[in-house]
């Protein structure tokens, strides 16, 4: 939109960010540090802020030689066209991933290559390496903020670089951008109109506007009309809306890379069924034993249709020398029989045994197949040219090694609900080397910038922890180039002054303060941040640290599938044995032991 005469500015920043993620929170902090006031807004309510950052495995790309690290993204670009001055301070950035995160993030980074015995080195090693035959792919390596993945502790530091800087930071929840506003001579986007409690108002930004909105996953048209599908299903925010690629496309931004997405799953990309309107579970480890023997996958029509034992890469397979992403089936499932089954039960290293609560059992193929919803025919048949190429070790279908092939036994089967996991989309608005976002004549918009999955360089095949790079190499960028100051452009509109201040004054306050939780005799207040969410606080009535009595839990913002669980049951299950040492909760082990780290900080207070 336009700025006109007839509207109205109702509070001033030097920069705002549009996202409170991973690029989101690196730019605002970046930002500040450069002299800027700066207002952060998100749709989602505060402890589900973060986009994808928080829900990703927490690992970053780097690497250790420099030119191996080039050949080896020009390999991954490949055969689409690129930007090579943004490709170069990509790479650049990469490399110095390990200096960024003891400098900017003050932690000493976990270095995979470096503990090649770690646990999670072993476990990761096929992500650091997504595409071994491409060039230079040995220096590819994957950082983490400590020898641990999946437990928002890289959001965890960049959520608390923005609240350290709550004197220059606002932050704004459950605030959306609707439109980026223009100055109608030069073109200049000179502010932003947000939703704020069912109103509407116009933030007037003197240097710039950052988009660090994330992607699309939860825009069922968008995903539809970019990336064809209709069955997608998120594994990370619910809160990426595409709202970027709305106002993008509103002020003429060129776009790229809009029908690129990763998955992410058990095979490529596959994850189990979860209910209507939850998150896909994000599964971090393989499980060798789920890909193997009497076991497959079967599409809509129950026939095959990929190698069930090919290690995924972001859900992208070999098509003719090429890798492509997989057209998503509507209602995939597992099939297996029963010695596969009762291999699995017994699986004492299965990293997600709570895959069997899911299953659904048959006596035999008819009622397998009416279950499943697709042709038993077909069915019957792709179960009997599996059991031949198992008995003569050959995979005429997909070539799968014939190590891995077992023939089903005569009943009974077990099917498992697939859907295809939707990590993240990839396209949004071009941004060059600063991170300026350009129009489609490759014009600069002037001031503005993006940054993340909003416009990512990921075009075609994608490396494991390369996004979470892209936050924070160009988020600081966009940040700092957005802080400048810019030659003032004249404005023939004003600020309502008995609503908004001036850059520097009041601006519109800020969601994030400090918080006080009222206790009586015996009571008290225990805090842990080890969740998927933001801060949990338990109150916790113990006369003595034997005797806990009950467990008040006083605030969390756990995800409403997994992590809500733990949150319903754990409390119960500690007051019930007196002592914090229960089972964790399946799928919700972060939020688990959150939980029990509150408790036990609060019993820590007990005299």
């Amino acid at each position: 939109m336009f700025e006109d005469s007839n509207l109205q500015w109702n509070a001033t920043y030097d920069v705002i960010v549009l996202g409170f993620g991973g690029a989101g929170a690196t730019a605002a902090r970046f930002a500040a540090d450069n002299g800027a006031k700066v207002l952060i807004t998100d749709s989602a309510p505060e402890g589900h802020e973060g986009g994808n950052t928080r829900y990703a495995g927490q690992v970053i790309s780097t690497g250790s030689n420099l030119d191996d690290l080039r050949k080896y993204y020009q390999d991954l670009a490949f055969p689409l066209s690129y930007d090579k001055d943004l490709m170069e301070t990509y790479v650049q950035g990469l490399y110095d991933i390990p200096n960024y995160l003891e400098k900017y993030l003050g932690v000493k980074p976990f270095i995979m290559a470096q503990h090649p015995d770690s646990p999670v080195s072993k476990a990761l090693h096929f992500m650091a390496h997504e595409y071994p035959e491409f060039r230079g792919q040995a220096t590819h390596d994957l950082v983490a903020m400590h020898e641990g993945v999946a437990d928002s502790a890289l959001w965890k530091n960049l959520r608390q670089q923005v609240l350290k800087r709550a004197d220059k930071i606002d932050v704004l929840y459950q605030t959306p951008a609707e439109h980026l506003i223009q100055n109608p001579a030069t073109g200049a986007v000179v502010g932003v109109q947000i939703k704020r409690n069912d109103k509407f108002l116009n933030v007037y930004a003197n240097n710039g506007v950052v988009m660090a909105t994330g992607g699309f996953e939860n825009n069922s048209k968008m995903v539809e009309n970019y990336l064809g599908e209709t069955s997608l299903n998120p594994i990370g925010s619910l809160y990426n809306k595409g709202i970027g690629i709305k106002m993008a496309s509103e002020v003429g931004a060129q776009l790229y890379n809009m029908n690129n997405y990763e998955a992410y799953g058990i095979f490529h990309g596959l994850t189990p069924k979860p209910a209507k309107g939850q998150r896909s579970q994000f599964l971090p480890f393989d499980w060798p034993a789920f890909h193997q023997g009497s076991l497959i996958v079967v599409g809509d029509d129950g026939t095959r249709y990929f190698d069930e034992n090919e290690m995924h890469r972001h859900g992208h397979t070999q098509d003719h020398g090429n890798w492509r992403i997989l057209q998503a089936q509507r209602h995939p499932y597992v099939v297996f029989d029963q010695k596969k089954y009762d291999e699995l039960a017994n699986d004492k290293n299965a990293p997600y045994p709570e895959f069997l609560d899911s299953v659904v059992k048959a006596d035999n193929l008819d009622s397998l197949a009416q279950v499943m919803n697709v042709n038993v025919d077909k069915l019957r048949n792709t179960i009997k040219d599996f059991n031949h190429f198992a008995d003569i070790k050959r995979d005429y279908a997909f070539n799968r090694d014939a190590d891995t092939l077992t023939a089903f036994d005569d009943g009974p089967y077990y099917a498992l609900a697939m859907v295809q996991g939707l990590l993240n989309t990839q396209g949004g608005p071009v941004h060059n080397s600063k991170a300026e976002v350009v129009d489609n004549d490759n014009n600069v918009i002037p001031h503005l910038y993006a940054a993340g999955e909003l416009g990512s360089l990921m075009g075609r095949q994608y490396n494991g922890g390369s996004n979470l790079a892209e936050n924070l190499i160009f988020g600081k960028i966009a940040g700092e180039n957005a802080a400048s100051a810019k030659p003032e452009i004249k404005t023939s509109t004003t600020v309502d002054t008995q609503t908004s201040a001036s850059v520097h004054e009041e601006g519109l306050g800020s969601d994030v303060g400090e918080e006080h939780f009222e206790t009586k005799a015996n009571q008290y207040i225990g805090k842990s941040t080890s969740g998927m969410g933001n801060e949990i606080v338990v109150r916790v009535t113990a006369p003595e640290k034997d005797d806990i009595q009950n467990i008040e839990i006083l605030k969390q913002s756990e995800s409403d599938d997994y992590g809500l669980k733990a949150v319903k049951k754990l409390p119960k299950e500690i007051v019930a044995k007196n002592s914090v040492d229960v089972d964790t909760v399946s799928g919700a082990s972060a939020s688990s032991k959150a939980i029990k780290e509150a408790v036990a900080n609060a019993l820590k207070q007990v005299k």
